[in-house]
This record gives C-alpha cells, structure tokens and sequence, in this order.
C-alpha cells in the first residue's frame, strides 16, 4: 500500500521558527543547512497533528498509538514539510509561484517513494537568468530581471503540482504563473525574498516600546508537501487514521504566532493511483 501524501498551502503567514537570529532579523524561518530552503521539520508537523487530533476530540489511545510516548514510537512516521512553490513579487503578475529543478527532482523521487506516480515529473535543466514559464518576454522578479522560455515548460508539471493544491481557485492560477528558474536563482530568492515583519511590545500605560523584534515568515500561497508512512504492514491502521483526520479537517495550523493569526494551511491529499485493473 502506498504512503499518503498532502499539499499545504499557506492561506496565512507561516513561520516555522529556527530559534535563530541573524543580523536585523530576530526571528528567521526554519531552513535545510545544505540548500538553505525554508521547510517545516518533522518534528514541528509531529506535533502540530498531535495537538490538532487531541483538540479535535480523538480518543488519546488511538493518538498515542500513532504518534508514540515516551517509551516507545508510534505507527506513523511523519516527514518534513517540504517547500515546493514559493510565491515572489513581480512587475509582470500580482505575483509568481517560484520552484527549481532540484525541488522537481525532489518531489519526483519523493513520489516514487511513497508507491504513487512520479514519472510525470520529468528531468529539467534551465540556465541562470532563464525562466520557464507560459508567460511570454521579460519576467521582472523582485528587482531582477529573467528571460521568459515558454518552448520548454512541460504541461506535466502544472498538472502534477495541481494535484497537491487543494483549493481550485488557486489551482487554476497555477499555470499562468508558474515559473521554474535555475537552482542558484532559486536559492537567492529563498534567502533573500521571504517577508520580514516588525512585531512590538508596548508599554500599557506610556505605550513606549519595551521589546521591539523582526521575524521571517513565509508568505500566504506557499506551497509545501509532507508525506505519512506506516512503519510497517501492521501499522497501516495508524497512518490511516491520520490521514482521514488531515482530511477531515481541511485546514490546520503549523508553526508560531498562532494567536495572531498566522501558520493556517489548505490540506490536501494527493491521489492515489488507481488499482492494476481499475478505471
């Protein structure tokens, strides 16, 4: 049986906090160490679905069950977060969804996997300063400038991310603004182009700032994915019982700053293949 995949688009600012500092900014995202790419660990969406199964009124015995005590784990192993579509200010569209070959390769291996249909994906490669897209001419990103190649976007691509957006609204937009740039570009705009908010303590009677902060956050529209994994054969039980509560609830909450707002997600699940045979 396969593992169960969801989608997470971001309908709020999302910040799943590093812990870190670095330089003006009090607060960063959370990144992989390697290509520097925000991600939600595995450990925060743990617990996040833990706490969200324990709010909704699931018998503790069947959370436990999945998702482990202290002495000992659960049935579900549950994976990072990972960003696949990052939406960047441009000239040219309200904004763009940005993704790069590596995260591609990434998700098709990620697909493959988790025994659902990865071939789709196919293997790209695109030059530094090339944008391919549907959209035609210059493409203006933050204050850099790209060249739109519409002859080499494949029409898989649009589809399979599509399958991983689960509100049909933002779905529909996705071909008419999706943009795949060089890896490098990538990173740049991971690192640089994410949303920086200033948050405040007041003083309550002279209103003076007593703690003034900024912290990093992902912006609405992003779009990460995450996969459920049963440890084995006999834990399939566990892994479907998360699932159908993901399902269930549509719309869930990761990261801080949930009291102002921010970290609500759009779940959705990817489909499952259809059985040898079926229709």
């Amino acid at each position: 049986m396969s593992d169960v995949m969801f989608g997470l688009l971001a309908e709020t600012f999302l910040h799943p906090g590093s812990g870190q500092s670095d330089g003006a900014i009090d607060l960063k995202v959370a990144r992989e160490a390697v290509t520097g790419y925000p991600y939600i660990p595995g450990s925060a969406v743990k617990g996040a679905l833990r706490a969200a199964m324990c709010d909704g009124g699931e018998h503790k015995a069947r959370v436990d069950a999945a998702f482990g005590q202290v002495e000992g784990a659960g049935s579900v192993l549950v994976s990072d977060a990972r960003l696949l579509l990052l939406p960047v200010r441009s000239l040219t569209r309200a904004y763009l969804w940005l993704t790069c070959p590596l995260i591609l390769e990434r998700l098709r291996r990620d697909l493959e996997r988790a025994g659902l249909k990865g071939s789709d994906v196919p293997t790209l490669t695109v030059d530094r300063g090339k944008a391919l897209t549907g959209i035609t001419g210059r493409i203006f990103l933050e204050d850099r400038l790209f060249d739109a190649d519409i002859s080499r976007l494949p029409p898989a691509i649009p589809e399979v991310i599509g399958r991983l957006i689960a509100d049909d609204g933002a779905r529909g937009r996705l071909s008419d603004q999706l943009c795949i740039i060089a890896d490098d570009d990538f990173r740049w705009f991971a690192e640089n182009a994410l949303p920086v908010q200033a948050r405040n303590v007041l003083d309550p009677d002279t209103k003076a700032s007593n703690n003034l902060w900024y912290e990093e956050s992902l912006p609405p529209d992003t779009l990460l994915y995450m996969t459920l994994t049963a440890r084995g054969s006999a834990d399939e039980m566990g892994r479907t019982v998360v699932a159908g509560f993901v399902e269930g609830q549509k719309f869930l909450q990761f990261g801080g700053n949930e009291t102002v707002g921010q970290g609500w997600v759009r779940a959705g699940r990817y489909p499952q293949p259809a059985p040898e045979g079926g229709r």
